[in-house]
């Protein structure tokens, strides 16, 4: 498998009010394969979010360089960046990150509006996908109309509505009770191999990391090849 993703000696600090930074990791190497499902894992405050966050290209590294199919994301410019961020990545939050005074079917739709995509075009994709993770009877409904589960089921869908390359999902579990979350890990791992992703999962569940092909952890600043 050829590489989808890379860092080259990534880093990231936090100026501190009184001076100095804080530093969260640096001189990180890591490689995504194509076809890889990679989990993340390590305790509370390691980073693990702000790792995520700059390998899809929602925050800048303090150094260092991420290189998406061989390109280094961050040498555009910001509308460059949004661009690349829009057509190749897709996201999944632990808070779901839908807005609240739309439907199931518009919170879909919305990444590929802001792409240009016609409204008609986004929204029979959007439903598609909806069908695709079993809510084909709940287009119309706003998220606080819906479960835990299915607002993360919505949110799913709308991080591969734009057919993206990579998955990140960010303890898309752990808001759920342990029935909802198997089904939404189950949901994840099944659109993972039937779209040919690649993807990174940032847990604390081993259980979800013992599923991945790889498994690193994030500690003292440092990512670790593990074995779970």
């Amino acid at each position: 498998m050829s590489d989808i993703l890379r860092t080259e000696k990534l880093g990231k600090h936090y100026p501190m009010p009184g001076g100095g930074s804080l530093r969260v990791f640096e001189d990180v190497d890591f490689t995504l394969k194509k076809g890889e499902l990679a989990a993340v894992m390590g305790a509370s405050g390691a980073g693990k979010t702000t790792f995520l966050n700059l390998l899809g290209a929602l925050d800048r590294p303090s150094h260092g360089r991420v290189y998406l199919e061989g390109e280094d994301i961050f040498a555009g410019t910001d509308r460059d960046i949004a661009a690349a961020r829009n057509r190749k990545i897709g996201f999944v939050f632990q808070f779901f990150h839908l807005l609240p005074e739309f439907t199931a079917l518009e919170n879909v739709a919305i990444p590929l509006m802001i792409r240009g995509v016609p409204k008609k075009k986004a929204l029979d994709a959007a439903k598609d996908l909806l069908r695709e993770v079993s809510l084909a009877d709940r287009l119309a409904s706003r998220p606080a109309q819906l479960s835990g589960g299915e607002q993360q089921r919505v949110a799913v869908a709308r991080a591969l509505v734009n057919a993206p390359r990579i998955l990140l999902a960010d303890e898309p579990t752990v808001n759920l009770d342990w029935k909802t979350g198997e089904n939404v890990l189950r949901l994840v791992l099944d659109l993972h191999a039937g779209k040919g992703l690649s993807s990174i999962i940032v847990t604390h569940n081993e259980r979800i990391a013992r599923s991945c092909h790889s498994v690193y952890v994030l500690e003292e600043g440092r990512l670790k090849r593990s074995a779970v």
